[in-house]
């Protein structure tokens, strides 16, 4: 597949001006001394048997559970017979990850660049390439990227000295420009800029989640049937969804060979990991607002999102979802939005919203949506997915192995891509060790 192509260029009456005396920095090449010892050695787990099909059940349809699925699918052998069941009550997309924001970029609030932030990037533009071919088999005219950009305006010194320090990172997948004041306002006209300048991610995506999880599910199930059309392979692939409940994972054990646990928030549902990971809970509402149809002024078709303390996430000229509350320990699942929790939210949001776009005050509220999020511990690294066999986490022995892909948190979509790629060949080759130990390390008391 071709790489995502670029915005399209600014009108030259007035290009952006990059202030001066900001240097670059080589690109990061990013290896796992984890990976390179599994090539020496494998770590025998249950549930790892040649010569026979492979089974693998995996639990929940959001961002972790798709690209688990598409990479079990990609990296199984060639001539091997695979079947993936994807088990989730309320369909793909139907959880948190639905939900989203759909900003995407490879960075922290304060623009720096996240640990290992080149390689979750990549991965992340793999499956969105994926899903977009798949899209465009379908025959909707559906759109899953607006390639527009982020920008960030600070709003106080302290913040804008950080921002100053960490633009000189230089990621070109994912480049930032620092743009003065007039070069930001002509990129959104009537943008607030109250320090004169603002940092600017063109490559940066906003991503529409549920359409875009459709799409990898499509993705899914075009590679099994290539797999088993394909005259010269004798395997056979599979990949099925189930809108099932599942009680508890001794439920599957006796059908699979590998379970692999994508179940966000809800993960503490299951009585074998009650209480047994370091995960808190986090509900966050996201506002939705439109332009009235009356209004003649529309948000400019090239014009970036903006991320500041809140996010304004542009789908067109005159839609917006603005982004997020952070209620922490709720125990609130339900995609639904109260009247009350709505209005609470538009009241912490829209002042942060306006701080750095006025115009936002002409908008009108639509709707509300909510999710919950898995937040993971905080490590050196920053806050990290966990990752890893669940066997002696479980207890339970058995022919089946099971696996974890959780703590996405609030940058679930950037983190999917390796995330599952990782797991899916740790399961695969039944070595735990492919898996850097930054991300199992929370097994380690």
């Amino acid at each position: 597949m071709p790489p995502l192509p670029p915005p399209p260029p600014l009108p030259s009456a007035l290009p952006p001006r990059v202030l001066p005396g900001l240097g670059s920095i080589s690109r990061r090449a990013f290896t796992s001394a984890a990976a390179a010892a599994a090539a020496a050695h494998s770590t025998s787990l249950p549930g790892c048997h040649g010569g026979r099909p492979l089974r693998y059940a995996v639990l929940g349809a959001g961002f972790a559970g798709l690209s688990v699925a598409w990479h079990l699918l990609k990296h199984s052998p060639k001539d091997s017979r695979v079947c993936v069941d994807i088990y989730d009550e309320n369909g793909i997309g139907g959880g948190a990850s639905g939900v989203s924001g759909g900003l995407l970029h490879p960075f922290s609030p304060k623009v720096k660049l996240l640990w290992r932030g080149a390689e979750f990037w990549k991965e992340c533009m793999d499956l969105l390439r994926s899903a977009e071919q798949a899209n465009g088999t379908t025959g909707q005219d559906e759109t899953l990227i607006w390639r527009r950009g982020i920008i960030r305006p600070p709003t106080n010194e302290k913040v804008a000295d950080i921002l100053l320090e960490n633009a000189q990172s230089c990621l070109q997948s994912c480049r930032l420009e620092v743009l003065d004041s007039d070069a930001a306002q002509y990129l959104v006209p009537g943008l607030r800029v109250p320090l004169n300048f603002a940092v600017y991610m063109p490559l940066a995506l906003n991503i529409n989640p549920k359409k875009y999880l459709q799409a990898l599910f499509f993705a899914c199930q075009n590679m099994s049937g290539e797999a088993s059309a394909s005259q010269s392979s004798s395997g056979k692939k599979e990949c099925k969804l189930h809108k099932e409940h599942i009680n508890d994972l001794q439920q599957l054990a006796g059908d699979y060979d590998s379970v692999i646990i994508c179940l966000g928030a809800k993960v503490s549902s299951l009585p074998e990991l009650t209480n047994k990971l370091p995960l808190r809970t986090c509900r966050g509402v996201i506002a939705e607002f439109q332009l009235p149809s009356d209004t003649v002024q529309t948000y400019g078709s090239q014009s970036p999102s903006i991320l500041s303390d809140a996010w304004l996430a542009f789908q067109g000229p005159r839609t917006v979802s603005i982004g997020s509350t952070w209620q922490w320990k709720s125990e609130n699942y339900s995609s639904a939005v109260s009247d009350d929790e709505a209005l609470t939210a538009m009241e912490e949001l829209l002042p942060k919203a306006s701080a750095v776009y006025p115009g936002i005050t002409k908008w009108i509220f639509v709707q509300a949506r909510a999710g919950i999020r898995a937040m993971p511990p905080l490590t050196a690294n920053g806050s990290l997915p966990l990752l890893g066999c669940l066997d002696n986490v479980v207890g339970e022995r058995s022919k089946c192995s099971f696996w974890l892909v959780g703590g996405l948190g609030a940058r679930g979509l950037l983190f999917h891509g390796l995330a599952g790629k990782l797991t899916a060949k740790a399961v695969i080759s039944c070595d735990e060790s492919i898996i850097p130990s930054e991300f199992t390390c929370w097994k380690v008391k």
